[in-house]
């Protein structure tokens, strides 16, 4: 049965022709299926069968864990430490790589918790899950009274003791029955959908957490006559949303149109990529285990990274050799994003703040000369008269009608807090890129440089254009956004969350400074 593409988009996501594999077949109830980065195995749960099981590619499927305290939804963390929501105990529950077993958080408000259903964990440590009633049912759960009298979605923050009581997240009556939940590829958003509600809403992630600014995402998931419900939900690699839904998985674009369906045979309650390239969507559905290839790839969470797990030098898992990387601070100069300048009335300065882009920048640049990465201040500057300005489009006619970035100004100047320090050099451009009327690349060639950390304004022209070129060159390019700014806030993420997913690796400052501290 061919898989049904709604918009063209489908079709870069998953052949409509890609089979769908069944790997295993028997169970009661399948849940929570989860690939290990190291050992290349599949985890899956069987709620009613209470039991945990292990699919390894040579088709074997073993017993792991017997009783499971009702398992549900589970994940790694950052040291492949196991996460399980389990119903029977109300409890998420965290496995060490030894088996051990101990209690992250089973109350709120001194009550226990519903029954945790799905988790997820954010690249700060912090873990989030859903909570509805599920699990205090007969079945795929213990029967029992419930304490909270509502449903919500909470977080276990990164300094979150063991037995510690969860932070709520969420209104404590807008959810029927919270269920999946997933973070967007720069984890600025959060989506959670609701089983009974049939739909999907969007949130705002604020750095410590919290989620805000509640929408609907998708709605009407649900078909009379085609078995399958909101449950398990992922996204990729580029913000496609994937959740069950009637006749299997139904895929969602960034901005909520539905792309197409992935047809299953069974019932899919869950749903994670796997395999040695993160492209094979495994599906637990019901009694089996499914699989099919993909063209795409899962977001790349905190365990997908396994290179060098708990050395001082990297960044979510991949390695920083401060010898071959280099910082770029392109374009952080008065005319382009501090009030007073030349193209203040673009709205620059106000997202400069929004972002402290100036003080990130300062930090990062800090970071980077004490492990010893190259800084380079990349600058545009135009002689008196503009000379040689190429008048090809508007971002050139306009600085020169603005008369802007002119040396000796204090508009051509960088952005105080942002200047030049010892050992730091500074290449001078006439174009949106870094690359074409600079120096930049032979200096990177006699440094040996192999990695970009990529930051300015604004982030969709200059650094955009710089990090795509960049890409093409062979460099690794890993952009930290909250070092970058633009015009607004719609421009800065159009960027970040589409044409950066495909050429940089996007994470913020901290995540950097720490990589490298």
């Amino acid at each position: 049965m061919p898989h049904k593409a709604i918009d063209a988009r489908f079709n870069s996501l998953i052949d409509i022709h890609a089979p769908v594999r069944q790997l295993g077949a028997g169970y009661t109830f399948t849940e929570g299926p989860l690939w290990h980065p190291v050992e290349k195995h599949l985890l899956f749960s069987d709620m009613p069968g209470d039991v945990r099981r292990r699919w390894t590619p040579d088709g074997q499927v073993t017993e792991v864990l017997r009783p499971s305290n009702k398992g549900n939804g589970m994940t790694y963390d950052a040291d492949l430490n196991l996460l399980v929501c389990e119903h029977a105990t109300s409890s998420v529950a965290r496995f060490r790589p030894d088996g051990t077993r101990e209690v992250l958080s089973s109350h709120f408000e001194g009550k226990e918790l519903n029954s945790p259903n799905d988790i997820c964990v954010r690249s700060d440590g912090s873990i989030y899950f859903t909570d509805p009633t599920y699990g205090r049912k007969p079945g795929f759960g213990v029967e029992r009274p419930l304490q909270q009298g509502f449903q919500g979605v909470y977080m276990l923050p990164p300094d979150h003791k063991p037995g510690g009581e969860a932070v709520l997240v969420s209104d404590r009556y807008m959810f029927t029955q919270p269920n999946g939940l997933c973070f967007s590829p720069c984890e600025r958003w959060m989506w959670v959908n609701d089983t009974d509600q049939a739909n999907i809403r969007m949130f705002d992630v604020a750095p410590d957490g919290s989620l805000s600014n509640p929408r609907i995402f998708a709605s009407g998931i649900k078909d009379a006559l085609r078995a399958g419900v909101p449950d398990g939900m992922k996204a990729d690699k580029d913000g496609n949303v994937y959740v069950t839904a009637p006749g299997g998985v139904w895929a969602y674009s960034f901005e909520g149109a539905k792309l197409g369906e992935i047809e299953v045979p069974e019932m899919v309650a869950n749903l994670h990529w796997g395999g040695d390239n993160w492209d094979t969507l495994f599906m637990c559905a019901c009694a089996g285990l499914y699989s099919v290839q993909t063209k795409t790839r899962g977001r790349e969470e905190a365990f997908m990274r396994t290179e060098g797990i708990g050395g001082s030098d990297e960044i979510g898992g991949m390695r920083i050799n401060p010898r071959k990387t280099a910082l770029i601070i392109q374009d952080m100069q008065n005319d382009v994003m501090i009030d007073g300048g030349a193209f203040a009335d673009t709205g620059s300065p106000d997202h400069a703040r929004e972002q402290n882009v100036v003080e990130n920048s300062r930090r990062l640049a800090e970071a980077c000369r004490k492990a010893g990465v190259s800084v380079l201040h990349v600058w545009f500057v135009c002689e008196p008269g503009h000379p040689g300005m190429p008048t090809n489009c508007n971002l050139f006619r306009g600085s020169v009608e603005a008369n802007a970035l002119v040396r000796g100004t204090w508009g051509a100047q960088p952005a105080a807090g942002l200047e030049p320090q010892n050992g730091d050099m500074v290449v001078e451009k006439m174009s949106m890129s870094a690359w074409p009327s600079s120096r930049l690349e032979t200096i990177l060639a006699a440094k040996g440089i192999d990695t970009i950390i990529n930051t300015g304004a604004w982030t969709n022209m200059s650094v955009e254009h710089t990090a795509r070129t960049a890409a093409d060159k062979g460099f690794r390019v890993i952009l930290p956004e909250d070092a970058c700014s633009t015009m607004n806030a719609d421009w800065h993420y159009a960027s970040i969350n589409y044409a950066m997913q495909n050429v940089a690796e996007v994470t913020d400052v901290d995540t950097v400074i720490a990589a490298l501290s």
